[in-house]
C-alpha cells in the first residue's frame, strides 16, 4: 500500500449512545426484515449437535431460486475452483457448512432489506457499495489468514444496514445529513451520532441481532468507523473499517458515488490487524476486488 495516499485518523472516541430510541426504531422494521424461513431453518441445523451436510443442502434446495445464486457463487472468480459444481451438496463439500450459510445469509439479506421502504438514495449505489466492501472484507481476511473468511463478507456486505433504517425512519434528516457530509461516511457518522444519538452503525448491528448474526460481526458493524472502541472481534472490525475506506476510495465502490481524494484509516487498525500500511499490495487487492465484484453484482442484484 502506498503510505502517500494515507491519511490517520486519530482514536475515536465513544460516541452518544440513545439505546431505546434505536431498538425502537429496529423494532418497527423487524416485521419488513425477519429472517426468511430457509435461514432459520438452515441455522438450527448448523445449530444442531449433528448438522448433517445433506439435510442442508436438502433445505437450501428448496428455494431454486436462492440455489442458482449460490452455484453461481461458487462456480464464480469468487471462488476460482477448477471444476464446475452443480449441485448444492457438492458446494457444501467444497466450502464447508459455515461458509455457505454465510452465502445463505449474504443472498436473502439483500432482497429481505430491500423491503425497507424510503426515499433517499440510489439503492443500486447503496447496495455496490456494499457489495464492494464485501468482497474486499473477505480477501483481506484471506489474505490475513482469518478463519472462514466468508463471515468477513457477510459483516462488509451488512455494515451500512442501519442506513436504511435512518432512511425510513428519518427521511428529511437522512436528506440533510447526507448534503452535509458530502460523501465522507466518517463525518456522516458523527452527524448521525449528533442528530440522533447514535449512527447507522449502532443500528445496523441490532438489526443483526435479529438474525442470530455472531457478536463479532455485530461489533464490527457497530464499529467500523471506530475500530478502536471494539470489545471483542478487533480483526474482523479492523477487517470491515479497512475495506469500507478501500471501497470509498474507488470509483467502482464509493458511497454516494463519490470516491474520497484520501484514504483516511482509523491508526487503531494497523495494530488490530497485525500489520504495517506497507505490507498490504492495494493495487493488487483492489484489482481481484474489482474482478470479483464485476462478477458477483449480476448474481446479488
Amino acid at each position: 500500500m502506498n503510505p502517500t495516499n494515507l491519511t490517520a485518523m486519530a482514536p475515536a472516541t465513544a460516541q452518544p449512545q440513545d439505546d431505546q430510541t434505536a431498538s425502537s426504531w429496529v423494532n418497527e422494521v423487524s416485521g419488513l426484515v425477519s429472517p426468511p424461513d430457509v435461514c432459520i431453518k438452515v441455522f438450527d441445523l448448523i445449530e444442531s449437535q449433528n448438522p448433517s451436510a445433506a439435510a442442508i443442502g436438502e433445505v437450501v434446495s428448496r428455494d431454486p431460486n436462492l440455489s442458482l445464486r449460490l452455484l453461481k457463487i461458487v462456480n464464480s472468480s469468487y471462488y476460482n475452483f477448477s471444476s464446475k459444481i452443480d449441485t448444492v451438496s457438492r458446494a457444501i463439500a467444497v466450502i464447508g457448512i459455515s461458509e455457505l450459510y454465510s452465502m445463505v445469509i449474504a443472498i436473502t439479506a439483500v432482497k429481505t432489506f430491500s423491503h425497507i421502504p424510503h426515499n433517499v438514495v440510489n439503492m443500486d449505489t447503496f447496495w455496490r457499495h456494499s457489495l464492494y466492501t464485501a468482497v474486499v472484507s473477505r480477501l483481506l481476511a484471506k489474505r490475513l489468514n482469518v478463519l472462514h473468511p466468508e463471515r468477513l463478507f457477510v459483516a462488509g456486505l451488512l455494515h451500512d444496514i442501519g442506513s436504511l433504517i435512518i432512511y425510513h425512519r428519518a427521511p428529511e434528516t437522512a436528506k440533510e445529513l447526507l448534503i452535509q457530509s458530502e460523501g465522507n461516511e466518517d463525518a456522516l457518522h458523527q452527524a448521525e451520532a449528533e442528530a440522533f444519538g447514535f449512527s447507522h452503525a449502532a443500528i445496523g448491528a441490532l438489526l443483526m441481532k435479529l438474525w442470530h448474526i455472531p457478536d463479532p460481526l455485530c461489533e464490527a458493524v457497530a464499529n467500523h468507523h471506530q475500530p478502536g472502541m471494539t470489545k471483542q472481534g478487533s480483526m474482523e472490525t479492523a477487517i470491515v473499517h479497512l475495506a469500507n475506506a478501500l471501497a470509498n476510495h474507488t470509483e467502482i465502490g464509493a458511497f454516494c458515488e463519490l470516491p474520497m481524494t484520501e484514504l483516511t484509516i482509523d491508526e487503531a487498525c494497523w495494530a488490530q490487524l497485525g500489520i504495517k500500511p506497507d505490507d498490504l499490495d492495494q493495487e493488487t487487492l483492489l484489482e481481484e476486488a474489482g474482478q470479483q465484484f464485476a462478477d458477483m453484482i449480476g448474481i446479488f442484484y
